[in-house]
């Protein structure tokens, strides 16, 4: 993990991607989500980032994250090791709960931006294999704060970058944000999805 302390860049935002070990799931029910996000409450009052998409299904985790005043190696070496902490005092698990090493990629371009970010809030429907239901209507993705302006959001979420952007680029042929982002079209793999480095 500690590669990412040489490239870390503090206005960049990046995309990480933490799996469980063997692919195994390390949020078994709703409490477990909610610690989660928890500790992401708990890790920003000390380090102070900003996250602008997430997704937690079963087995991994994706976020959109830039950490200005701290490597974001600490950011994620603190909040992996509250949450593993925490499962296996929940479970009684002896055994190594994620990958060894996480996924990282730096994102520069603020085209990128919005390809991530759709990749992360559409995430559940690549695990699930569906379109069915609404975006809105997964709780464990930051994408309901999206839906709805009027929801309570944690400090640590930005939602005013990303639909700025779309005003940017009239050739993506979208009105907001919330339409680029429900504009389903599920794919095996992105293109960006396969620049990962393994940090």
């Amino acid at each position: 993990m500690g590669n990412i302390r040489k490239v870390w860049q503090p206005e960049i935002f990046y995309h990480i991607t933490m799996r469980g070990n063997n692919k195994q799931r390390i949020f078994i029910n709703k409490g477990d989500f909610k610690f989660f996000t928890h500790t992401l409450g708990q890790a920003n009052s000390i380090y102070s980032f900003t996250i602008i998409a997430y997704s937690l299904v079963n087995n991994h985790y994706h976020l959109l994250i830039r950490s200005p005043r701290a490597p974001l190696s600490e950011v994620l070496i603190f909040i992996n090791q509250q949450y593993s902490n925490y499962f296996k005092r929940k479970y009684k698990f002896v055994d190594q709960l994620y990958e060894t090493r996480y996924y990282t990629n730096m994102i520069s371009d603020p085209k990128e931006l919005l390809k991530v970010s759709k990749y992360i809030h559409q995430n559940h429907l690549y695990t699930q294999r569906t379109i069915l239901g609404k975006l809105e209507s997964y709780p464990y993705s930051s994408y309901p704060f999206y839906a709805d302006e009027k929801k309570c959001k944690p400090s640590y979420i930005n939602t005013n970058l990303l639909p700025s952007l779309i005003k940017k680029y009239p050739e993506l042929k979208m009105e907001s944000y919330n339409m680029y982002c429900e504009n389903i079209l599920l794919e095996v793999e992105k293109t960006f999805h396969r620049q990962y480095s393994l940090t």
